[in-house]
């Protein structure tokens, strides 16, 4: 991981965060993570992925930026005309040919239901192109999540998907704002560590660990909660707090049998904040333990093990 002031882009546990498995987020304690959970995709289902993710904007009582004017000598044609800014967010970026919208996972699609059925698949495709691209390019993702919010604001899921695109993006205050939003309309707490690791991208750790305090967690999944566990060691770290941050860890599932992505994720971030408390030995076994059990790649364990190992002094 590099610098610890820059927030990972792996998405924790949004719904489908740890979905609460899509989830998590999270500058692994450090930075920008390279440990990336693979089972945190949000809003497509193909293949085994998590999820997908939406506001209509009816700006009444005011001007309505996306309606037609009906008079015709009122502005020429669309095609002759260079569409403003709300004109293109409203549109979105173009969407694959062969995205449907039946390809969204099937508990965010129920969600979907109270739309047109018209509406409800322009929505769903908006949210299954958010999801292909969440970790290719997620700029773009974030702008068809705006173009699904746009159309389904009142959604709870859609609100998420914007949020997690947000994150996913860099757009720290724009995915806090939309995660509270949905955490508003719905009462989950599976948003809970992204925010967290929101507020500490924006140099907050303070409000990281108040948020992360006054959140429940005695029924959170394994995955959710282990991302919780790396946001807090990570908001730990950033106040100079190396050994509160070590005992935040030791109190998650360390030596858990599993090879579950959170447990690779878990103790990368140990090792990683072994490191930062100059226990190089320890880092290296830790980081050792990580690649032993990271089947998918998912981290840079062998590699962070080698560097070590070469910086340490010869016996």
């Amino acid at each position: 991981m590099a610098d610890d002031r820059q927030p990972r882009q792996s998405r924790p546990a949004g719904k489908g965060g740890s979905s609460s498995g899509r989830s998590g987020p999270s500058r692994s304690g450090s930075g920008r993570s390279s440990t990336r959970s693979t089972d945190n995709k949000p809003y497509a289902k193909r293949d085994g992925d998590k999820k997908p993710y939406g506001k209509r904007d009816d700006n009444r009582g005011g001007s309505r930026p996306y309606s037609r004017d009906r008079r015709d000598d009122r502005r020429p044609p669309r095609s002759d005309v260079a569409r403003t800014a709300d004109q293109a967010k409203y549109d979105g970026p173009e969407i694959a040919e062969w995205i449907t919208g039946k390809e969204l996972d099937r508990s965010v699609a129920d969600q979907l239901k109270s739309l047109p059925e018209k509406l409800m698949l322009r929505v769903a495709r908006h949210l299954v192109a958010a999801g292909e691209l969440m970790d290719s390019d997620p700029k773009v993702a974030y702008q068809h999540t705006l173009a699904a919010r746009a159309r389904a604001g009142r959604l709870a899921v859609v609100r998420e998907a914007v949020g997690e695109a947000a994150y996913a993006a860099g757009e720290y205050s724009e995915a806090l704002a939309e995660l509270r939003s949905a955490k508003r309309m719905n009462g989950a707490h599976d948003y809970v560590a992204i925010m967290a690791d929101c507020e500490r991208a924006l140099g907050r750790p303070d409000r990281a660990l108040t948020l992360l305090k006054n959140t429940p967690r005695d029924k959170f999944a394994p995955p959710l909660l282990a991302e919780v566990i790396i946001v807090e060691a990570g908001a730990r770290r950033d106040r100079g707090e190396i050994d509160a941050a070590l005992r935040t860890l030791e109190n998650g599932n360390l030596n858990s049998k599993s090879r579950a992505p959170w447990v690779v994720r878990l103790r990368y971030a140990y090792a990683e904040t072994l490191l930062a408390g100059k226990r190089p030995e320890d880092a290296l076994e830790w980081f050792h333990r990580t690649e032993a059990i990271d089947v998918d790649e998912i981290t840079d364990a062998g590699l962070r093990a080698l560097e070590i190992e070469r910086s340490l002094p010869k016996s």
